[in-house]
């Protein structure tokens, strides 16, 4: 089976959002938890939506919804970082591998837009 980079990387974030989320609820902060579990995991779902398409505008929308999922995290990871609700420490490894996932994710709409 071929390895899907793309995919691997989603899913390992998703698990590095639920520990945030975790984080957050510890700190009382149930709402702000919910809501990046929802954006950070979404991307990960629509990424392996988008590897088993009904069509190429399919694909295209699943990777499409992903980057949109991508950006509204970010959006929450800054912030979180911003408002002091978690350091240093948690926000640069996770936002590394959001932005790597935010570059692959435009690089194929990129190539998928071209054809």
């Amino acid at each position: 089976m071929k390895k899907n980079v793309l995919l691997d990387l989603s899913q390992d974030f998703a698990v590095e959002v639920i520990a945030v989320a975790r984080i957050l609820k510890d700190t009382g902060e149930k709402g702000f938890a919910d809501q990046i579990k929802r954006s950070g995991t979404s991307i990960s779902a629509n990424i392996a939506e988008g590897n088993h398409p009904q069509s190429r505008a399919d694909m295209i929308s699943k990777f499409e919804i992903a980057l949109k999922e991508a950006n509204e995290t970010e959006n929450w990871l800054n912030i979180f970082r911003k408002s002091e609700l978690i350091d240093d420490s948690v926000f640069t490894p996770i936002h590394n591998k959001l932005v790597k996932i935010k570059i692959l994710l435009i690089k194929f709409l990129q190539t998928l837009k071209s054809k």
